[in-house]
Protein backbone atom coordinates (compact mmCIF):
# COMPACT_ATOMS: atom_id res chain seq x y z
CA UNK A 1 0.00 0.00 0.00
CA UNK A 2 1.38 3.37 -1.04
CA UNK A 3 1.37 6.16 1.54
CA UNK A 4 -0.52 9.28 0.56
CA UNK A 5 1.30 12.46 1.60
CA UNK A 6 -0.72 15.61 1.04
CA UNK A 7 1.06 18.99 0.90
CA UNK A 8 0.01 22.05 2.89
CA UNK A 9 -0.68 25.55 1.61
CA UNK A 10 1.83 28.17 2.84
CA UNK A 11 -0.91 29.76 4.97
CA UNK A 12 -1.47 26.44 6.75
CA UNK A 13 2.27 26.04 7.36
CA UNK A 14 2.33 29.54 8.84
CA UNK A 15 -0.56 28.59 11.12
CA UNK A 16 1.38 25.54 12.35
CA UNK A 17 4.31 27.82 13.19
CA UNK A 18 1.94 30.08 15.15
CA UNK A 19 0.52 27.10 17.07
CA UNK A 20 3.93 25.81 18.13
CA UNK A 21 5.52 29.24 18.46
CA UNK A 22 2.94 30.63 20.90
CA UNK A 23 3.22 27.59 23.18
CA UNK A 24 7.04 27.70 23.18
CA UNK A 25 7.05 31.50 23.68
CA UNK A 26 4.61 31.24 26.60
CA UNK A 27 6.75 28.53 28.20
CA UNK A 28 9.98 30.50 27.85
CA UNK A 29 8.49 33.84 28.96
CA UNK A 30 6.41 32.20 31.70
CA UNK A 31 3.14 33.53 30.30
CA UNK A 32 -0.08 31.68 31.11
CA UNK A 33 -0.80 29.05 28.48
CA UNK A 34 -4.47 30.04 28.45
CA UNK A 35 -3.59 33.48 27.11
CA UNK A 36 -1.17 32.05 24.54
CA UNK A 37 -3.70 29.51 23.28
CA UNK A 38 -6.49 32.07 23.01
CA UNK A 39 -4.25 34.48 21.08
CA UNK A 40 -3.09 31.65 18.81
CA UNK A 41 -6.66 30.55 18.07
CA UNK A 42 -7.76 34.09 17.26
CA UNK A 43 -4.81 34.80 14.95
CA UNK A 44 -5.32 31.52 13.10
CA UNK A 45 -9.05 32.21 12.82
CA UNK A 46 -8.24 35.50 11.08
CA UNK A 47 -6.10 33.60 8.57
CA UNK A 48 -8.94 31.14 7.94
CA UNK A 49 -11.21 34.03 6.99
CA UNK A 50 -8.84 34.65 4.07
CA UNK A 51 -7.68 31.11 3.25
CA UNK A 52 -10.66 29.10 4.46
CA UNK A 53 -10.48 26.14 2.07
CA UNK A 54 -6.69 25.85 2.08
CA UNK A 55 -6.45 25.84 5.88
CA UNK A 56 -9.63 24.07 6.97
CA UNK A 57 -10.89 21.79 4.22
CA UNK A 58 -8.01 21.08 1.87
CA UNK A 59 -8.49 18.27 -0.63
CA UNK A 60 -12.15 17.75 0.27
CA UNK A 61 -12.82 20.97 -1.64
CA UNK A 62 -10.93 19.72 -4.72
CA UNK A 63 -7.72 21.40 -3.55
CA UNK A 64 -4.34 19.62 -3.52
CA UNK A 65 -3.77 20.49 0.16
CA UNK A 66 -4.27 18.41 3.28
CA UNK A 67 -5.79 21.20 5.37
CA UNK A 68 -5.39 21.39 9.14
CA UNK A 69 -8.64 19.70 10.17
CA UNK A 70 -8.47 16.07 11.32
CA UNK A 71 -10.26 13.22 9.55
CA UNK A 72 -10.73 9.71 10.95
CA UNK A 73 -9.38 8.34 7.65
CA UNK A 74 -5.98 9.65 8.74
CA UNK A 75 -5.89 6.80 11.26
CA UNK A 76 -5.53 4.36 8.36
CA UNK A 77 -2.06 3.36 7.20
CA UNK A 78 -2.57 4.86 3.74
CA UNK A 79 -3.25 8.39 5.02
CA UNK A 80 -1.26 8.14 8.27
CA UNK A 81 1.29 10.87 7.25
CA UNK A 82 -1.50 13.38 7.97
CA UNK A 83 -1.92 12.16 11.57
CA UNK A 84 -0.38 15.43 12.84
CA UNK A 85 -3.68 17.15 12.05
CA UNK A 86 -5.05 15.63 15.25
CA UNK A 87 -3.01 18.41 16.89
CA UNK A 88 -3.58 21.21 14.40
CA UNK A 89 -7.36 20.69 14.32
CA UNK A 90 -7.55 21.98 17.91
CA UNK A 91 -6.54 25.46 16.75
CA UNK A 92 -8.94 26.09 13.89
CA UNK A 93 -12.59 27.15 13.89
CA UNK A 94 -15.11 27.58 11.11
CA UNK A 95 -17.29 30.54 12.06
CA UNK A 96 -17.50 33.33 14.61
CA UNK A 97 -19.93 31.55 16.95
CA UNK A 98 -17.68 28.50 17.57
CA UNK A 99 -14.53 30.48 18.31
CA UNK A 100 -16.28 33.10 20.48
CA UNK A 101 -18.10 30.43 22.48
CA UNK A 102 -15.03 28.22 22.87
CA UNK A 103 -12.65 31.02 23.84
CA UNK A 104 -15.12 32.54 26.30
CA UNK A 105 -15.60 29.26 28.15
CA UNK A 106 -11.88 28.49 27.89
CA UNK A 107 -10.88 31.83 29.44
CA UNK A 108 -12.87 31.23 32.62
CA UNK A 109 -12.26 27.53 33.20
CA UNK A 110 -8.74 27.56 31.74
CA UNK A 111 -7.40 30.28 34.01
CA UNK A 112 -9.14 28.65 36.98
CA UNK A 113 -7.29 25.35 36.38
CA UNK A 114 -3.92 26.69 35.22
CA UNK A 115 -3.58 28.90 38.29
CA UNK A 116 -4.12 25.85 40.44
CA UNK A 117 -1.91 23.24 38.75
CA UNK A 118 0.66 25.24 36.74
CA UNK A 119 1.29 25.60 33.01
CA UNK A 120 3.21 22.39 32.42
CA UNK A 121 0.51 20.01 33.58
CA UNK A 122 -2.14 22.29 32.13
CA UNK A 123 -0.82 22.16 28.55
CA UNK A 124 -0.34 18.39 28.80
CA UNK A 125 -3.96 17.89 29.87
CA UNK A 126 -5.23 20.35 27.26
CA UNK A 127 -3.47 18.78 24.27
CA UNK A 128 -3.96 15.14 25.27
CA UNK A 129 -7.64 15.76 26.04
CA UNK A 130 -8.08 17.22 22.56
CA UNK A 131 -6.45 14.13 21.09
CA UNK A 132 -8.68 11.86 23.21
CA UNK A 133 -11.74 13.71 21.96
CA UNK A 134 -10.68 13.34 18.33
CA UNK A 135 -10.00 9.62 18.76
CA UNK A 136 -13.34 8.94 20.45
CA UNK A 137 -15.10 10.84 17.67
CA UNK A 138 -13.20 8.85 15.04
CA UNK A 139 -14.30 5.54 16.57
CA UNK A 140 -17.90 6.47 15.75
CA UNK A 141 -17.11 7.01 12.07
CA UNK A 142 -13.94 5.15 11.08
CA UNK A 143 -12.53 5.93 7.65
CA UNK A 144 -14.59 9.10 7.24
CA UNK A 145 -13.21 12.11 5.35
CA UNK A 146 -15.49 14.57 7.21
CA UNK A 147 -13.24 17.21 8.82
CA UNK A 148 -13.10 17.54 12.60
CA UNK A 149 -12.01 20.91 13.95
CA UNK A 150 -12.23 23.15 16.99
CA UNK A 151 -10.87 23.37 20.52
CA UNK A 152 -14.01 22.11 22.26
CA UNK A 153 -12.67 18.59 22.90
CA UNK A 154 -9.61 20.00 24.66
CA UNK A 155 -11.76 22.51 26.57
CA UNK A 156 -14.04 19.74 27.79
CA UNK A 157 -10.87 17.99 28.92
CA UNK A 158 -10.02 21.01 31.07
CA UNK A 159 -13.52 20.75 32.56
CA UNK A 160 -12.90 17.09 33.35
CA UNK A 161 -9.58 17.86 35.04
CA UNK A 162 -11.11 20.73 37.01
CA UNK A 163 -13.96 18.60 38.33
CA UNK A 164 -11.52 15.86 39.35
CA UNK A 165 -9.17 18.12 41.30
CA UNK A 166 -11.41 20.99 42.48
CA UNK A 167 -15.06 19.86 42.40
CA UNK A 168 -16.15 22.04 45.34
CA UNK A 169 -14.54 25.26 44.11
CA UNK A 170 -16.71 27.97 42.60
CA UNK A 171 -15.84 29.50 39.24
CA UNK A 172 -17.43 32.02 36.91
CA UNK A 173 -18.64 30.17 33.82
CA UNK A 174 -20.75 30.94 30.76
CA UNK A 175 -23.78 28.67 31.08
CA UNK A 176 -26.40 27.91 28.41
CA UNK A 177 -29.79 29.45 29.18
CA UNK A 178 -32.11 28.92 26.24
CA UNK A 179 -30.37 30.32 23.17
CA UNK A 180 -28.03 32.51 25.22
CA UNK A 181 -24.95 32.14 27.39
CA UNK A 182 -24.95 33.93 30.75
CA UNK A 183 -22.12 34.33 33.27
CA UNK A 184 -22.85 32.64 36.57
CA UNK A 185 -20.83 31.72 39.64
CA UNK A 186 -21.30 28.01 40.19
CA UNK A 187 -19.56 25.07 41.81
CA UNK A 188 -17.31 23.25 39.37
CA UNK A 189 -19.02 19.90 39.87
CA UNK A 190 -22.45 21.34 39.03
CA UNK A 191 -21.24 23.24 35.96
CA UNK A 192 -19.42 20.24 34.49
CA UNK A 193 -22.33 17.94 35.33
CA UNK A 194 -24.67 20.28 33.44
CA UNK A 195 -22.48 20.26 30.32
CA UNK A 196 -22.01 16.48 30.55
CA UNK A 197 -25.76 15.88 30.80
CA UNK A 198 -26.43 18.14 27.81
CA UNK A 199 -23.82 16.32 25.70
CA UNK A 200 -25.08 12.89 26.79
CA UNK A 201 -28.68 13.73 25.91
CA UNK A 202 -27.63 15.02 22.50
CA UNK A 203 -25.62 11.86 21.80
CA UNK A 204 -28.36 9.56 23.13
CA UNK A 205 -31.04 11.11 20.93
CA UNK A 206 -28.62 11.35 17.99
CA UNK A 207 -29.26 15.03 17.40
CA UNK A 208 -27.79 16.05 14.02
CA UNK A 209 -26.35 19.53 14.47
CA UNK A 210 -22.92 19.15 12.81
CA UNK A 211 -21.20 19.24 16.20
CA UNK A 212 -18.80 16.48 17.29
CA UNK A 213 -20.47 15.67 20.61
CA UNK A 214 -18.57 12.41 21.00
CA UNK A 215 -15.37 14.49 20.87
CA UNK A 216 -16.73 16.56 23.75
CA UNK A 217 -17.47 13.50 25.86
CA UNK A 218 -14.14 11.92 24.91
CA UNK A 219 -12.28 15.08 25.90
CA UNK A 220 -14.20 15.33 29.19
CA UNK A 221 -13.42 11.74 30.17
CA UNK A 222 -9.84 12.07 28.94
CA UNK A 223 -9.25 15.21 31.02
CA UNK A 224 -10.68 13.52 34.11
CA UNK A 225 -8.41 10.48 33.71
CA UNK A 226 -5.34 12.60 32.92
CA UNK A 227 -5.93 14.70 36.03
CA UNK A 228 -6.26 11.51 38.07
CA UNK A 229 -2.84 10.45 36.77
CA UNK A 230 -0.99 13.78 36.85
CA UNK A 231 -2.51 15.21 40.02
CA UNK A 232 -2.80 11.99 42.02
CA UNK A 233 -1.92 12.54 45.65
CA UNK A 234 -1.49 16.25 45.18
CA UNK A 235 -2.79 18.38 48.03
CA UNK A 236 -5.35 20.78 46.57
CA UNK A 237 -6.94 22.31 49.67
CA UNK A 238 -5.95 23.29 53.20
CA UNK A 239 -7.72 21.78 56.20
CA UNK A 240 -9.98 24.81 56.22
CA UNK A 241 -11.01 24.06 52.63
CA UNK A 242 -9.05 26.91 51.05
CA UNK A 243 -7.74 26.20 47.56
CA UNK A 244 -3.99 25.90 47.11
CA UNK A 245 -2.62 27.73 44.07
CA UNK A 246 0.47 27.25 41.92
CA UNK A 247 2.04 29.49 39.32
CA UNK A 248 3.23 28.34 35.93
CA UNK A 249 6.59 26.90 36.91
CA UNK A 250 7.04 26.83 40.69
CA UNK A 251 4.93 26.65 43.84
CA UNK A 252 3.22 29.96 44.47
CA UNK A 253 1.60 31.40 47.55
CA UNK A 254 -1.55 33.16 46.58
CA UNK A 255 -0.92 36.72 47.79
CA UNK A 256 -2.95 37.48 50.88
CA UNK A 257 -4.91 40.73 51.03
CA UNK A 258 -5.31 42.65 54.27
CA UNK A 259 -8.97 43.57 53.92
CA UNK A 260 -8.87 45.67 57.09
CA UNK A 261 -6.69 48.12 55.12
CA UNK A 262 -9.25 48.27 52.30
CA UNK A 263 -12.28 48.64 54.55
CA UNK A 264 -11.71 52.39 54.98
CA UNK A 265 -12.02 52.88 51.21
CA UNK A 266 -15.45 51.21 51.10
CA UNK A 267 -17.34 54.41 51.79
CA UNK A 268 -20.55 53.46 49.95
CA UNK A 269 -22.83 50.41 50.00
CA UNK A 270 -21.70 49.63 46.43
CA UNK A 271 -18.02 49.63 47.41
CA UNK A 272 -18.75 47.61 50.54
CA UNK A 273 -20.55 44.98 48.44
CA UNK A 274 -17.69 44.97 45.94
CA UNK A 275 -15.17 44.43 48.73
CA UNK A 276 -17.19 41.43 49.94
CA UNK A 277 -17.07 39.94 46.42
CA UNK A 278 -13.29 40.42 46.32
CA UNK A 279 -12.93 38.74 49.70
CA UNK A 280 -15.00 35.73 48.66
CA UNK A 281 -13.41 35.32 45.20
CA UNK A 282 -11.30 32.17 44.75
CA UNK A 283 -10.14 32.76 41.17
CA UNK A 284 -7.16 35.12 41.28
CA UNK A 285 -7.78 36.59 37.83
CA UNK A 286 -11.39 37.44 38.63
CA UNK A 287 -10.43 38.78 42.05
CA UNK A 288 -7.88 41.13 40.49
CA UNK A 289 -10.47 42.41 38.01
CA UNK A 290 -12.84 43.21 40.86
CA UNK A 291 -9.95 44.82 42.76
CA UNK A 292 -9.16 47.12 39.83
CA UNK A 293 -12.82 48.04 39.57
CA UNK A 294 -12.91 48.75 43.32
CA UNK A 295 -9.99 51.18 43.15
CA UNK A 296 -11.47 52.91 40.11
CA UNK A 297 -14.38 53.99 42.30
CA UNK A 298 -12.44 54.91 45.46
CA UNK A 299 -10.83 58.21 46.46
CA UNK A 300 -7.86 59.29 48.50
CA UNK A 301 -8.92 59.67 52.17
CA UNK A 302 -6.77 62.81 52.50
CA UNK A 303 -7.42 64.82 49.32
CA UNK A 304 -10.38 62.97 47.70
CA UNK A 305 -8.50 62.50 44.42
CA UNK A 306 -8.13 59.23 42.54
CA UNK A 307 -5.69 56.72 43.99
CA UNK A 308 -3.42 54.18 42.33
CA UNK A 309 -2.58 50.65 43.35
CA UNK A 310 -0.09 47.99 42.28
CA UNK A 311 1.23 44.82 43.89
CA UNK A 312 -0.29 45.57 47.26
CA UNK A 313 0.76 49.24 47.31
CA UNK A 314 -1.60 52.22 47.35
CA UNK A 315 -0.65 55.83 46.66
CA UNK A 316 -2.04 59.19 45.61
CA UNK A 317 -0.29 61.34 43.01
CA UNK A 318 -1.86 64.55 44.33
CA UNK A 319 -0.69 64.27 47.92
CA UNK A 320 1.72 62.22 50.04
CA UNK A 321 -0.79 59.52 50.94
CA UNK A 322 0.68 55.99 50.82
CA UNK A 323 -0.53 52.69 52.17
CA UNK A 324 -0.44 48.96 51.51
CA UNK A 325 -2.86 46.06 51.64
Amino acid sequence: MELVILPQHWSALLCICIMIGTIVFAYIKKIMMVYALIISNIIIFIFTLIFEYQIIYGFSADLPYAGLSFRSMYLTLEYSPQIYTIFTSMFIHAGFAPIIGNMLVFFFIGTALEERIGSKKFIIIYLLSGICGALVHSLTDLGSDVPLLGASGAIFGIMGALVFAYPRDEVVMPLPVGFFMVLRRIKVVYAVLLFAIIETIIVFFDVQDQTAHFAHLGGLIGGFILAAILLKGRKTHTKEGKTLYYDSFAPQKNREIDFSKLKKFATTPELDEMLTKIKNENVTQVRDIWLDHFFEKTHCPECSNKINHFDGKIWCEKCDFKDSY
